[in-house]
């Protein structure tokens, strides 16, 4: 495997360099697949010796099972950046049916939802052991809003994530426990409201600015541009649907989705290029997206990333994705 060396860029501007490809650790902690020990470790090797100096996790993935592998993998290594999130606590027991379905192989907890002061303020103390490691370097309140909680039950943990979650953040920061802090979410609009209560230095937007959807472009861009924050990118191949499989926003994918990602591909396949290596590197030709981490489940994997991600994109595949409307007119593309 030939790999090229990975730039790095600045996220937004907290002064953490990451690199333009990142390591995302939900898939290879076991999201809706079981993944063994070996190939998960073999993952994040793998990544990290071609280059992949970005890692994200969270003490969701696999109910602490990723923190756990993580940690492992970065102990013994230097020049690594990290992200982690708080919004979730974890205690020992059985999970609900319901959610240990979506993780099997899973580490024997529990979750409860938890964006207070107090519950931030334990939830890094608690990855900083699980991982293993002296500091971790972003860290993201993970999955707030409507997409996860519904409206309803979503108000009262908005409240509490942009009063003492924030605080709490905000504290690590100025104190120099974390470097960065910002929301690691599904959906652009709780981070457009979670814009009018704090700084954040980077969203981690998964799955809505995409190969497939750009309308970030329309609204949340323009604030974080202005802001000064910046992006992490998950999810771009959209839970599956840019690379080769039928998921879109980790359910099967409405024949609408199917069918512009049929004529997408249609457009890089006159082109010679493999949909997925379109999807990975459509989306850091915007300014403010730092990194980009698609989430890889074995050694086989990641080759297939670092090989999407170095190959030579000619300009005429871009140019006729946004003549086919295919594209966000105002989508910045590769040169």
């Amino acid at each position: 495997m030939s790999v090229n060396k990975i730039k790095t860029r600045l996220l937004g501007t907290s002064g953490l360099e990451v690199s333009e490809l990142g390591l995302g650790c939900a898939a290879m902690a076991g999201n809706h697949r079981a993944v063994s020990e070996e190939d998960n470790r073999g993952a994040l090797e793998a990544g990290l010796d071609g280059g992949m100096t970005f890692v994200d996790t969270a003490p969701f993935y696999g109910f602490c099972r990723s923190e756990h592998y993580v940690g492992d993998a970065l102990r013994d290594r230097t020049g690594w950046t990290l992200s982690t999130k708080a919004g979730r606590l974890f205690s020992p027991g059985p999970a609900p049916e319901h959610e240990a379905v979506e993780w099997p192989g899973s580490f024997p907890f529990k979750q409860t939802y938890d964006y207070s002061y107090d519950g931030v303020m334990r939830s890094y103390e608690d990855s900083l052991q699980r991982l293993g490691l002296d500091h971790i370097d972003a860290l993201l309140l993970h999955d707030i809003g409507e997409f996860q909680h519904g409206a309803e039950d979503n108000a009262p943990l908005l409240r509490d994530a942009m009063t003492g979650g924030y605080k709490a953040l905000d504290e690590l920061r100025r104190n120099g426990n974390v470097k960065a802090i910002g929301l690691g979410v599904n959906e652009k609009e709780v981070c457009i409201q979670a814009m009018q209560h704090g700084f954040w230095d980077a969203f981690l937007l998964a799955g809505r600015y995409t190969l497939l959807e750009q309308s970030p472009l329309d609204d949340l861009l323009p604030a974080c541009d202005e802001a000064g924050t910046g992006i992490i990118l998950g999810g771009p191949f959209n839970s599956g649907i840019l690379a080769g499989g039928n998921t879109w926003n980790y359910s099967a994918a409405p024949a609408d989705v199917i069918d512009k990602a049929k004529q997408i591909e249609e457009v890089c396949l006159s082109h010679n290029v493999p949909l997925p290596a379109a999807a990975l590197r459509m989306p850091v030709a915007h300014p403010l997206v730092a990194t980009v981490i698609p989430g890889p489940r074995s050694r086989g994997e990641v080759e297939d990333i670092f090989n999407w991600w170095n190959l030579d994109i000619p300009a005429s595949l871009w140019s006729d994705l946004k003549t086919a409307e295919l594209l966000h007119p105002d989508t910045p593309v590769p040169m």
